[in-house]
């Protein structure tokens, strides 16, 4: 699957984004890893108290199991570094658990431990754009230099705050970020700012990158497997594949849904109040 091509003011969202541009083949004086992992997860009041607890925790078990810490020490220098944050509307991210080298048990438990034991908070809105352009700035603080690096963004609505979400995708991938997504469609659609095919807005509109992958979510019950799945696949680099139930769904050439709708929902939503 070849990586979207980036819109050709793809460079100047760069500049306006504050990201990098892609880095040179040269290594800096970093320590090398296989992946630089930025775990960039959706804490906006659409989801209620239990689920961003499932959220959390299904986060937490997947560091301590043992087929994800069999994946981080399988690679060519049998290390990663991760760091997660949560974002909801454009000015509404925080780091939760800093840069942390990964590299067996104990330090797989040690970032397990610290994401335990954060406060679980809760914002309003929702801006993918802001969350991917917050994520993305995050690798200038890694201290390492990663053989890949991947924002795997999860979220339960559509970008309505903040630049457009493509702009956010499209300077990403300029910068040599690969996208992945975990769309969580639970099924309640119904609210003035909630879509049906939430999992193709996904696919078509946010994931990016040489091998970008999504896995959809459509009970909370399964959070935790698919949190599993997703980093193992992330972790070794595997290009995904279709399972029986599709849980794995690879990136869309062209756009099936409007990329705006989610502001054109608000705007909608403004102009009738």
């Amino acid at each position: 699957m070849s990586p979207r091509r980036v819109a050709p003011f793809g460079f100047l969202l760069l500049l306006l984004l504050g990201l990098p541009p892609a880095r040179p083949a040269a290594a800096e004086e970093r320590p090398y890893v296989d992946l630089e992992l930025v775990l960039a997860v959706d804490v906006s009041r659409s989801m209620d108290r239990v689920e961003l607890e499932v959220q959390r925790s299904g986060y937490v078990a997947a560091f301590r199991h043992p087929q994800v810490l069999q994946a981080i020490t399988g690679g060519l220098h049998r290390r990663i570094a991760v760091t997660y944050v949560e974002w909801a509307g454009i000015a509404t991210q925080e780091v939760i658990v800093p840069w942390t080298l990964v590299d067996g048990p104990a330090s797989a438990e040690a970032f397990a431990a610290r994401l335990e034991a954060a406060p679980i908070r809760e914002a309003h809105g929702t801006s993918i754009s802001g969350g991917l352009a917050y994520a993305a700035r995050r690798f200038a603080e890694s201290g390492v230099f990663g053989l890949r690096r991947v924002v795997d963004i999860s979220g339960d609505g559509p970008n309505n705050q903040g630049i457009p979400v493509t702009g956010a995708r499209d300077a990403l991938v300029e910068a040599g970020i690969t996208i992945n997504g975990l769309p969580l469609l639970l099924g309640r659609a119904g609210g003035f700012l909630d879509i049906r095919l939430l999992d193709v807005y996904y696919e078509d509109c946010v994931i990016g990158g040489p091998g970008a992958f999504m896995v959809p979510v459509t009970d909370m019950a399964e959070f935790g497997m698919a949190v599993r799945r997703k980093l193992i696949l992330e972790i070794a680099g595997l290009p995904a594949r279709p399972e029986p139930a599709r849980l794995v769904r690879v990136q869309a050439l062209a756009p099936r849904i409007d990329c705006l709708i989610g502001e054109k929902l608000w705007q909608n939503w403004m102009n009738d109040n």
